[in-house]
This record gives C-alpha cells, structure tokens and sequence, in this order.
C-alpha cells in the first residue's frame, strides 16, 4: 500500500470518529454529579462502628461496599482508554443509544438479582479511614466528569464487554458508573436497615 493510501486511511478513520455531543455529555455529567452527591451524603457522618458492622447473615459492611464503590471508579476508565486503544466498531452502534444509557440508569440500581465483584474491586482494607476513602472517591469522579466534559475521543464507537448487558460503548461505561454508584449506595441502605445496625 502506497504512502498516500495510508494517509488518506488515517484520515478517513479521523473523520469518522466523533466526540460525544453536547446532549450525551449533559446526560452523563448529570448521572455523575447526582450520583457523587448521592454517595457522599449516604457515608457522611457515620461512626466507625457504623461503618465496620457486618449484617448477620453475611455480606459486605459499609466501609467495604464504599471500597467497592471506590474501586470501580478507578477501574473503569482503564476499560474504557483500553477499548479506546483498539479499533472502533461501528457495526456495533446502535440506531438511538441514549435508550441503552436509559436502561443502565433504569436497570442497574435495582437490586433484585445479584452480581459477584470482580477480584479487582472487592474491598481488601485498602484505606486507614473514611475520609481518606471519600477523597479517593471524590478526586477520582471529579477526574471521570472532567474527562467526559472535556473529551474529543470517540466513546461512541467504542465498545468493551459487559457480562450483563453486553457490549457497551464507552460513554456508557460512564453512565454505568453513576448507575453502579447508586446500586451500591442502597445496598449501604439495605445494611443500614438492618435491626442490629448500631444506632451510633
């Protein structure tokens, strides 16, 4: 293939690509921000034996659902800048994929079925404090709604697995994030509820 070939390729898959619009950046953003207030609010104030207690009949304590939340907030970038490095599938698109975004908001703060955490992001005592936690939390999602904000890659055309829904591009891995955030915070609920959670 001749040098000029290539280059026109090169610039054919450039203009092909295409940043997110203003309206799927909004959609995201909005999950993200509602979903980071939502969190911090549940976690703030809670006493350390609040915090560390565990439901009788097994399960995650607070703190460790919180580490699990946090967790997921680094991971799944790194899943979205690996499929970013691959190329695009455009056959992968669907016709209106804000019906997909609308589903994951819908669909994953439900918790009728449950899911086991990757080894990656179950909670391993990783932080010496709740703080230390909610700042981890807080730079890491200010890093993930700057980077949808701002970016020019192609989150659309890009696509990564998901064993539940399958393939998503990557502004919905985003939108999952909010959507993960807030199955976690009523699962932090749930154990709150609990007839032996300590008063204080």
């Amino acid at each position: 293939m001749t040098r000029t070939a290539i280059c026109f390729l090169i610039i054919a898959a450039a203009a092909c690509a295409q940043a997110p619009s203003q309206g799927d950046r909004d959609y995201c953003m909005s999950e993200l921000h509602a979903t980071r207030k939502l969190f911090l609010d549940t976690i703030a104030g809670l006493s350390e034996g609040q915090l560390k207690w565990k439901p009788a009949g097994g399960g995650w304590s607070v703190l460790e659902v919180a580490e699990h939340i946090a967790a997921t907030e680094q991971m799944i970038p790194q899943l979205v800048q690996k499929a970013l490095e691959g190329p695009a599938a455009p056959e992968k698109k669907k016709s209106n994929p804000r019906e997909t975004d609308a589903m994951l908001v819908k669909m994953l703060p439900v918790r009728d079925k449950k899911f086991q955490a990757p080894e990656s992001i179950r909670p391993v005592g990783k932080y010496k404090s709740i703080n230390e936690l909610a700042e981890a939390f807080k730079a890491a999602r200010d890093k993930n709604i700057a980077y949808v904000r701002e970016t020019g890659d192609d989150l659309r055309g890009h696509f990564a697995p998901h064993p539940a829904f399958g393939d998503l591009d990557g502004l919905q891995w985003y939108v999952l994030i909010g959507g993960h955030t807030e199955r976690h915070v009523n699962q932090i609920k749930e154990v709150m509820g609990e007839a032996g959670f300590p008063k204080k």
